[in-house]
């Protein structure tokens, strides 16, 4: 009977730990693609993306209303 005590124990602490990874993958996986997508959407428009804002490169037209298009900012 201890045996399957420790095992059904063993059963909820996996289910719990699955649940906690779980709830950590629900937090940082939108903003990682929110991010992913800001940074790709500044490259398109030909900017720089430096201290998390998408800057003009010198020498190089950038397309602000592009990017702020592409990155749904208003």
């Amino acid at each position: 009977m201890k045996e399957a005590a420790g095992e059904a124990n063993m059963t909820v602490i996996t289910i719990v730990l699955i649940g906690v990874v779980a709830a950590v993958g629900l937090l940082l996986v939108p903003r990682l693609m929110t991010n992913i997508k800001k940074k790709s959407c500044c490259t398109d428009a030909s900017g720089i993306w430096k201290n998390n804002a998408c800057v003009a490169a010198s020498g190089i037209s950038f397309d602000e209303a592009g990017y702020k298009s592409c990155a749904d900012i208003k």
